[in-house]
């Protein structure tokens, strides 16, 4: 279990950790070669395909590059700290970090410190004691609101385009209101659905418990269930999981993909849902790039380590909406797909 001292560091610690970010060798002055230099990668879900296409990218850099790359799955704190030491014994100099909780940020950072390593974040943000942002370190994240409202929209202009009656039609958001960038995104959507004059009373809220498929399918049986009369339905949440969830629900009660629009956030576990011959209620998704978040994220890390170059401080990526008749293109042109 973690401990009061591990996880709340103290001021003077988080001021060593600002301090520490810009002590990095300046280029040409005795900076390391890439080969000299060991990196790492840990991801919070390392069986999911989004942190698989991240470590693949990351790879791809180090490869490119020629330093060494860790990756670990850390899927909880004490996994999280004892992976940093375990790089740190094996003279890796930083390391890119998608947390299993943002407020694990001054923990990881504590340690990051004490062992003389750079960190920079990416996908999920730190938060400080505090419970604000941790400003002071590197961050790669999603312009979350920005792709919900985009996801909103496309709900919005597609519900149209099929002339459904509002009056029979419903709207499920799969919330997972815990997770900050989860809020932002289907606070997004919503706030997209309302501002195209879809009414307020006719969107649903289904919490899950997790951020997993059997969860949203949960979460979406107890809105049917409230909702029973409602015969259209759109669907939308912080993620691909979610929505699919949705629509394995919706299925169980004998909706089909002309009773449902559902669009996600991801696109990668939503490809097997392209991929079949019928189509499902699951029509778009909006692909957020793990290219980006893997391999710009290490490179990123190796000029800091190598050149002493500073990342930028905060970085947000944007998706691309991709739906059955274009999924190929796109994903090809991201490096997704062969």
């Amino acid at each position: 279990m973690l401990t009061k001292r591990m996880i709340i560091p103290t001021l003077a610690i988080l001021a060593l950790a600002v301090v520490c970010a810009g002590c990095a060798k300046k280029p040409g002055n005795g900076a390391k070669s890439g080969s000299d230099i060991k990196l790492g990668f840990l991801v919070k879900q390392p069986e999911e395909l989004w942190f698989q296409n991240e470590w693949k990218f990351a790879q791809k850099c180090a490869d490119d590059n020629g330093f060494e790359l860790k990756k670990i799955g850390a899927t909880d704190g004490e996994k999280v700290l004892n992976a940093i030491d375990n790089l740190a014994a094996q003279g890796v100099k930083g390391f890119v970090i998608c947390t299993p909780d943002v407020k694990l940020g001054p923990a990881i950072v504590a340690k990051a410190v004490t062992n003389g390593m750079k960190v920079y974040s990416v996908d999920d943000q730190f938060l400080g004691s505090d419970g604000k942002p941790m400003t002071m370190i590197p961050h790669m994240g999603i312009s979350a609101s920005a792709i919900g409202q985009n996801v909103g929209k496309s709900l919005y202009e597609e519900f149209k385009k099929r002339k459904w009656d509002v009056n029979e039609t419903g709207v499920c958001v799969i919330t997972f209101e815990e997770l900050p960038t989860a809020k932002e995104r289907t606070d997004g959507e919503i706030a997209a659905l309302k501002a195209a004059g879809f009414p307020e009373n006719r969107i649903f809220k289904g919490a899950e418990k997790v951020a997993t498929i059997p969860a949203a399918n949960d979460a979406a049986n107890i809105v049917l269930t409230q909702q029973a009369k409602i015969k259209k339905w759109l669907i939308c949440s912080m993620n691909d999981e979610g929505v699919l969830g949705a629509v394995r629900a919706m299925e169980g009660q004998g909706f089909t993909a002309a009773d449902v629009i559902g669009i996600g956030i991801g696109g990668s576990t939503c490809l097997v849902e392209f991929e079949k011959s019928k189509p499902s209620g699951f029509y778009a998704t909006c692909l957020i790039s793990p290219k980006r978040h893997g391999y710009e994220t290490t490179e990123n890390l190796y000029k800091w380590v190598k050149d002493g170059i500073q990342p930028p401080k905060d970085i947000r990526t944007k998706g691309i909406m991709i739906n059955r008749s274009n999924y190929k293109t796109i994903m090809k042109a991201e490096g997704l797909m062969d």
